[in-house]
Parts: structure tokens; C-alpha cells; sequence
């Protein structure tokens, strides 16, 4: 099939009082012109209307027939729609059904990829939220629909990064007890497999930081990269995968900008981030490896205050639809 006739992706709500709305139709405004791009958004149709043409379908098939002249809205059971900036816990019940739509879509091959809108998880406890993040809800409910296991893995790209992270949203202190050289191992085979069948590498080059710094010193300043992660990368080598040991995080950064490197896995979450978040602030896509279907989404939050001064910039959305459009046709590629 030709790009224009593929599955559209499909774009999550999010939260309704967040930045979620305004930047999905300045992403249609930017994209609309694009038949490979198109997509339609799971959500509550007087969110977008006034804002830009809309209009209601019933089935994703009918998206890419409408992009070119309105945003497809597929809609959800009513529900009160809060004020800008002013989360409301009577959207919560929406927000997750928007998320569940559209996974659905995903794994029945209605939807080419998953691009999801920035939720606040605190305010959909309430409704029976369980899960300790976004990503992991995506995950589970891959895993309940296909009885896989997957093991989602955070990527982050933009400023001519892909760095993926060992430890997410964990106290610094615990990263210590936490990292673990059997854990290393199987992210640097989702990461490979990732780069290969997502990205379109053949043989990608990938490099673990270090977790002290300097690397260690050869144990002189810590010694997790001798016991930990060069092992790690020891049996990721013996697999065939091109994995360094353990780099200094003040140059590794630098050398992948360089070509060195094609993907970095930091042991660390802000370690990871901050070389994105300062060389494309406004551009960066967190991506979820590991799964079955495609997922991105902005590297953002729910932007409450910048919902209600009209602030929101559209630019991470508009990068994470891209990639999900780009990841989804190599993995029909190498399928």
C-alpha cells in the first residue's frame, strides 16, 4: 500500500484541561496538507470545534478521506469539559477510554500508531487508575489483549539524540540498590532490536553511560561500572550486539552527536534528559520501545498553565507524529 492509503495513527484526549487540545489542532493546522501524517484524535468533539473544521467519524477508516479539509474527531461518551487550565476529576473516565480506543485500534491494525496526549495520573486515581505511569498503562493493556509480557522502554530523541533510560522515576539514592546487570542486559536487547526494526539500522551502535563520574575511574570512584554494566555489556557482546562499557556521561553525549554512537542508554533519568531537553527543548518525543504496537508521545506535561494563557507549543507533538508515522513504516519494512 502507498503511504496516503495506510492506517491513519491515532492521537489520545489527554487530560481536556491541559495543552492537549490546542496543540492537536495546531498539529492538524501544520499537517493537514500531509496525506502520510494523517491521523484523527479520540476525544470530545467541542474541545476542537471553533478552533479549526472538525468532524465526527465513526470508524478510523474514514480519517484519512477527511484530514485534508477537517480534523477527524472520533468521539467519546459526553462528560463534563473543564476550563482551561482547571483539571476536573469528572474527565478522568474519558481520558482513560481514550487511551484504551485508541490501543485497541493499534492492535487490530485500525491505526498504524498511538500518539498520546499529555495526562495528569494523579487526577485518574479516582476513576481506577492503578498503573504507576502512562507508558506502563499503554503496556498493560497490550499485554492483557495479546498475553505478552512486554517491558517497556523509554526513549527519548531530539537534538540529534536517542538516549533511552535504565532508571526512570526513582530517588537518586536508589538507583544504586536498583541497577542491576541482568535488567542492563535485556534494555540493550530491546534497545538494538529497536534501533533495527523501528529505526532502520542494520547495525546500530549503542553505548551505556557510566553511573559515577568519569566512569568510575577503574573503580576508584565507584564501582558499578566494574561490577555492573561493563559485565552487562560483556554478555550484550557476546549476543552480537555492538555495546560499548560504561562511558563517562560529560563526553558519551557529545560522541554520539559526532556519529559515534546511534543510540545511548543513560543509568540515570536526568542524565538521560538534560543533553535532550537543552539541545531541543521544545522538539524532543518520548518514544515506548518493547511494545507491539507504535507509541510516542510530546516530552512534555499537561501544561495546565499554558492551556490557560494559550501558550502551548505544538512542536513536540507535531515531532512525535512524525516519528510515529516514520516507526510504523519501518517496522512494515522489516516485518
Amino acid at each position: 500500500m502507498t503511504d496516503a492509503n495506510r492506517p491513519p495513527l491515532v492521537i489520545t484526549m489527554g487530560d481536556p484541561a491541559g495543552v492537549g487540545p490546542s496543540i492537536t489542532v495546531s498539529a492538524w493546522n501544520a499537517l493537514q496538507g500531509e496525506a502520510d501524517c494523517a491521523f484523527f484524535v479520540i476525544g470530545a468533539p467541542d474541545l476542537y470545534q471553533g478552533e479549526v473544521p472538525t468532524q465526527t467519524i465513526s470508524d478510523p477508516s474514514e480519517a484519512s478521506g477527511v484530514f485534508g479539509s477537517a480534523l477527524p474527531v472520533l468521539p467519546l461518551d459526553a462528560f463534563p469539559l473543564p476550563v482551561r487550565g482547571q483539571p476536573d476529576s469528572r474527565s478522568a473516565p474519558a481520558i482513560i477510554a481514550s487511551i484504551e480506543q485508541a490501543a485497541a485500534f493499534c492492535l487490530s491494525g485500525a491505526a498504524d500508531a498511538v500518539v498520546t496526549n499529555p495526562i495528569n495520573k494523579a487526577l485518574l486515581y479516582a476513576a481506577g487508575f492503578t498503573h504507576p505511569g502512562h507508558t506502563e498503562f499503554v503496556a498493560a493493556l497490550c499485554n492483557t489483549a495479546t498475553g505478552g509480557a512486554a517491558q517497556p522502554v523509554m526513549l527519548l530523541t531530539g537534538g540529534g539524540l536517542r538516549v533511552a533510560l535504565a532508571t526512570i522515576h526513582i530517588a537518586l539514592k536508589d538507583v544504586f540498590t536498583t541497577l542491576n546487570m541482568e535488567d542492563l542486559v535485556k534494555l540493550g536487547k530491546i534497545v538494538d532490536t529497536a534501533m533495527r526494526q523501528d529505526f532502520g539500522l542494520t547495525s546500530p551502535r549503542l553505548a551505556f553511560t557510566g553511573l559515577n563520574p568519569h566512569a568510575g575511574e577503574n573503580g576508584t570512584i565507584g564501582r558499578e561500572e566494574i561490577d555492573i554494566i561493563n559485565p552487562a555489556a560483556d554478555q550484550l557482546r557476546s549476543a552480537g550486539i555492538d555495546m560499548s562499557d560504561a562511558r563517562s556521561a560529560d563526553t558519551v553525549f557529545a560522541e554520539a552527536r559526532d556519529g559515534r554512537f546511534d543510540a545511548i542508554i543513560s543509568m540515570t533519568h536526568d542524565q538521560g534528559l538534560i543533553p535532550v531537553k537543552t539541545l531541543d527543548m521544545w522538539g524532543g518525543v518520548n518514544t515506548t520501545l518493547g511494545l507491539p504496537i507504535v507509541r510516542t508521545s510530546p516530552d512534555h506535561g499537561t501544561g495546565y498553565e499554558a492551556a490557560a494563557n494559550g501558550t502551548a507549543r505544538p512542536d513536540s507533538l507535531i515531532a512525535a507524529i512524525r516519528q510515529a508515522r516514520l516507526i510504523a513504516g519501518h517496522r512494515k519494512e522489516t516485518a
